[in-house]
């Protein structure tokens, strides 16, 4: 369960204070597929990025798992990105030497899973992505689609139970991104972890079992 209670985020700025966020209070249950929508600047990414324990609420709470993020330390919060968050960029943030497969295990290798275990565990997840003859494929030999599914499959790898993706369709055409909103809609049909993602797309938000709208700091009646 994911809960936030009464969340704000303030910050400074030369201009004086922005409210980032509002007195947002919110729940999402385990495995839910849900879609953050709303215009540029209306506290999307700042939602997400207290998700990812990147940055802490100036007031309110917020809770993962039965895990307060709000004021743990940073070896709590190094923990928990690290075991039980997967995050998935727009621009993919792949590895350009490394294969495909490569860049799926590498978060399994450093972690200090065996190499043969941390390989099977990265092909599972290619061919759940619909990549498994692409596995020995590097970056620059694959499309955007392609490059975007891996990057999935490699923030699944370490069986997260909070995957945080961010405008995940964002830098695709349509028909790659149609593959990785499939790719997304098989992980929330199979339960593999709860889902968040950010996106301006109403086509990415459609498919999503929860959209929460947000403007201006707030959640949007």
């Amino acid at each position: 369960m994911i809960r936030l209670s009464h969340v704000s985020r303030v910050y400074q700025s030369a201009a004086g204070e922005v409210h980032a966020l509002r007195d947002v209070s919110l729940e999402i249950a385990p495995r839910t597929f849900a879609a953050v929508t709303g215009p540029s600047g209306c506290g999307k990414s700042t939602l997400l990025n207290l998700l990812g324990g990147l940055d802490q609420p100036t007031s309110g709470e917020i809770t993962v798992d039965g895990l307060r993020l709000d004021g743990a330390d940073d070896t709590a919060l190094t923990a928990y990105r690290r075991e039980r968050l997967g995050v998935v960029f727009q621009f993919f943030n792949l590895l350009p030497s490394m294969t495909a497969v490569e860049n799926v295990e590498l978060p399994l290798l450093l972690s200090g899973e065996k190499a043969r275990e941390a390989r099977l565990r990265a092909m599972e997840m290619l061919d759940l992505a619909g990549l498994t003859g692409r596995a020995h494929a590097f970056p620059h030999q694959m499309s955007g689609g392609e490059m975007q599914r891996a990057a999935v499959a490699r923030a699944l790898v370490h069986r997260p139970s909070l995957l945080l993706a961010d405008e995940p369709t964002g830098n695709l055409d349509s028909d790659n991104a149609a593959r990785v909103l499939s790719l997304l809609q098989k992980i929330a049909s199979q339960g593999l972890a709860t889902l968040i993602i950010v996106t301006h797309s109403p086509e990415a938000a459609a498919v999503a079992h929860r959209q929460i709208p947000m403007i201006d700091g707030r959640l949007a009646a």
